[in-house]
């Protein structure tokens, strides 16, 4: 028994490791999951592991003895109730709006290229797979191609109370066909966990509401992460990968554009690093963590491993226009060789957070009002800082 706590404590630290620089690695519930996900359609999974005493509770009721009883599910050789995800949300039943029942779609390993699309009056649906990289969604629609950026995403989602888990999904449009989004989502309340966005300029779109991003990877060049939602990534990678020659890299493009609205993007305790691709030749690009895309955009970076691509000056101009005075630009104890504050731009938006009252409200707790809603999910999290 000594062994085995031994080896799931280095595992776990393992997974807290950012990997930027290669394929994920799947979780060790994840591999149970795909073991048990072999062979016949199932439709009741249950995985039991052993914790040690200081693994949270929350993540105690997700991760040991969870229960997953999927209402339908999608698997790409006949074994479930449809081969496409596009057919299974077809057959959800209509008119959810206002349903507190959860719906629970379960896709299994495979590469599902299609547009799925979840409608507004599709509330509380979750969609679950085999994990990163193992089930994934896959598109290539781009602005290049004659779609407006909004046309673009792989996966859409606007029912509110949405729960994505152990998935992956991209946009392989490439860097040259500029925007293209692998998700969107609207949906407010709507939770992401352990999965995997993919994709060059646009690749997430937090379009709008409150949403939760938690142990998810982000790979993009420009703007990768844009939106006007507010939104937490805790406990996140944000891998940068390289861009078009001549282009400069941001990871966050918020949109916020009056004083009165409570959105922004909130970074809490994750990685920004380069990936595998940009890693060898990152001095030749510039990366910063954003640039404002609304006059009164708001992006917060806090107790985060900021790796050394990170540009010094940290934030960038949008087109070399001066940056508005009224943007909130803000660090917060923040590490690694791209943390230092010390050459920053000097705008006047742009802070320094140097008391943790201030930062607090940039919290899964304050800034989503997260205890109210996200236990139930069963999706782990941190509410202060």
């Amino acid at each position: 028994m000594a062994n085995f706590l031994l080896a799931f404590l280095l595992l776990l630290l393992l997974l807290r490791l950012e990997h930027c620089y290669g394929e994920p690695m799947a979780s060790y519930e994840q591999s149970s999951m795909l073991i048990s996900a072999g062979g016949q359609h199932k439709r009741h999974r249950r995985l039991g592991l052993l914790f040690p005493e200081w693994v949270a509770a929350a993540d105690r009721k997700l991760l040991a003895d969870s229960d997953v009883n999927p209402d339908l599910v999608v698997a790409q050789d006949g074994s479930g109730d449809y081969r496409s995800i596009v057919e299974a949300v077809a057959a959800v039943p209509k008119e959810r709006g206002g349903s507190t029942t959860r719906f629970v779609i379960y896709v299994k390993a495979g590469v599902y290229k299609e547009y799925v699309e979840i409608p507004s009056s599709m509330e509380n649906l979750m969609m679950t797979g085999d994990g990163i990289d193992a089930t994934v969604v896959t598109g290539n629609r781009s602005v290049k191609d004659g779609y407006r950026t909004f046309q673009t995403p792989t996966f859409g989602v606007s029912g509110n109370g949405f729960i994505a888990r152990d998935m992956t999904f991209q946009n392989t449009a490439g860097p040259e066909k500029e925007q293209a989004v692998a998700l969107l989502s609207q949906s407010n309340q709507s939770v992401f966990y352990r999965c995997s966005f993919k994709g060059y300029q646009d690749t997430l779109y937090v379009h709008s509401q409150t949403q939760f991003y938690r142990n998810c990877d982000v790979y993009g060049t420009v703007d990768f992460i844009f939106g006007n939602a507010t939104v937490v990534f805790q406990n996140c990678n944000l891998c940068v990968r390289r861009p078009m020659s001549g282009q400069k890299n941001t990871v966050t493009a918020q949109g916020r554009n009056s004083s009165d609205q409570t959105t922004g993007i909130s970074i809490h305790n994750s990685v920004v690093a380069a990936a595998s691709d940009l890693a060898p030749v990152q001095g030749l690009f510039k990366t910063y963590l954003g640039r404002p895309w609304g006059n009164y955009s708001r992006t917060v970076v806090m107790k985060t491993e900021l790796g050394d691509l990170i540009d010094p000056a940290g934030w960038l101009e949008w087109d070399d226009r001066p940056a508005p005075d009224t943007l909130y630009y803000g660090e917060f104890m923040n590490t690694g060789a791209g943390a230092d504050t010390s050459r920053r731009v000097t705008w006047p938006g742009y802070h320094v957070i140097n008391n943790s009252s201030e930062a607090e409200k940039f919290t899964v707790g304050s800034f989503l009002s997260g205890d109210s809603w996200i236990p139930a999910t069963g999706v782990p999290f941190t509410s202060g800082l």
